[in-house]
């Protein structure tokens, strides 16, 4: 299957457009995180080794954690990668563009018990093939997709800031004039953020440095972040 994109508008007016990933490089991610994973068990057993049968138990712990919780965790607290997706360029998000959450990346997690059947992933497999975005069946139910960091949607390199609602209804190019700016806060000086903020002050009623951070707190509000 070739690897897709999916461009939709959020109720706020900003167009993302999600390069979803296809077979190939999930499985190459899910092969790196296995042998990973595979790698922290042999060496976690060789102490707990000497511990006799309290060693086994605490193994099969350990093993239970690092399969079931290693991909919800990293997928949570790492942008919605795991080393294997990091390695391959890949990242989880929502299906609308937005980052992952407990709910959802559980969700999909979970689901992998039904998409290794029969065996090999195969569920998982002829899902991909099928769905026009390459989800398995994890995906579609929990509302994710693996999309390419390589085209991130619009929105994802926002500083993370308390988002703030603009205190009038804005036009879509507003908008997306807002975002742009948060995007590219981390290639422009300090002195030229807040020359441009300045030009914003009738929106923000600030100048300067909050100016610019009052921005911020717009760009994360407008792509949905809380």
């Amino acid at each position: 299957m070739l690897d897709t994109v999916r461009q939709f508008e959020t109720p706020e007016g900003i167009f993302l457009r999600l390069r979803s990933a296809g077979a190939l490089p999930r499985a190459q991610a899910w092969s790196i995180d296995f042998v990973i994973r595979v790698l922290v068990c042999w060496m976690g057993m060789i102490p707990l080794a000497f511990l006799g049968q309290a060693g086994v138990g605490i193994g099969m712990l350990v093993m239970f954690v690092l399969m079931w919780f290693y991909p919800v965790v990293c997928e949570v607290f790492f942008h919605g990668q795991t080393l294997g997706k990091r390695a391959i360029g890949l990242r989880v998000v929502n299906a609308d563009g937005t980052p992952v959450t407990w709910v959802p990346s559980m969700a999909r997690n979970l689901l992998r018990v039904v998409d290794m059947l029969p065996g090999v992933y195969g569920v998982g497999l002829v899902s991909t093939l099928i769905d026009p975005y390459g989800r398995r069946l994890g995906d579609i139910i929990a509302g994710t997709m693996v999309i390419h960091t390589s085209e991130l949607p619009s929105g994802n390199h926002v500083p993370v800031l308390a988002a703030e609602r603009p205190p009038l209804d804005l036009a879509a190019d507003e908008q997306a004039v807002i975002v742009d700016f948060a995007e590219r806060c981390a290639q422009l000086t300090p002195q030229r953020q807040q020359e441009l903020a300045n030009l914003l002050d009738p929106l923000t009623g600030q100048t300067g440095e909050a100016g610019a951070r009052q921005l911020v707190a717009y760009a994360n509000w407008l792509i949905g972040r809380p």
